[in-house]
């Protein structure tokens, strides 16, 4: 799992609102450095749960720093960040349980091995389906929105 960044420069000195500013620039662009590492590759599903934690750290900040921000650009970038993390959990949620049964297969009974194939083989449409749903959301065109969402954000704490 990629560990969070720090964040240089806080301050406690500075306004409360600069230091918003600092967190949620440095979390926001953990989240959009996951991108390059392959999220929808469904062979390896660490780059969809780094960006998954990544989104969740800027949800939380995003969250503590509420009071930073003005209600319509919050409004805005938090319904942006929540619908891709939604879609970000929802494909999480069928590779934690493929690599769960997976585990079993090996060393499972004769007579539940076709049971467990069976689950498994509609874990992985799931997973295929929750990841058609989430390339939309992390499409150049929609990150973009994103992060535009995002710098408004930031922006106006800093003008």
């Amino acid at each position: 799992m990629a560990r969070p960044r720090d964040v240089i420069g806080v301050d406690c000195d500075e306004p409360f609102e600069l230091a918003a500013a600092r967190v949620v620039e440095v979390r926001a662009g953990e989240v959009f450095a996951q991108l390059a590492a392959g999220v929808l590759d469904l062979g390896d599903v660490e780059p969809l749960h780094d960006m998954r934690v990544a989104s969740r750290r800027l949800r939380a900040a995003l969250e503590v720093f509420r009071p930073c921000f003005p209600r319509a650009s919050y409004r805005k970038a938090l319904k942006s960040l929540k619908a891709l993390a939604d879609a970000l959990g929802e494909r999480r949620d069928r590779d934690v349980a493929i690599e769960f049964l997976d585990g079993f297969l090996d060393g499972a009974p004769p007579a539940d091995r076709g049971r467990l194939e069976i689950l498994l083989a509609r874990l992985r449409d799931e997973q295929r389906d929750a990841n058609e749903r989430l390339a939309p959301l992390v499409s150049e065109e929609r990150l973009a929105e994103l992060r535009l969402a995002l710098d408004d954000l930031v922006g106006a704490v800093r003008r």
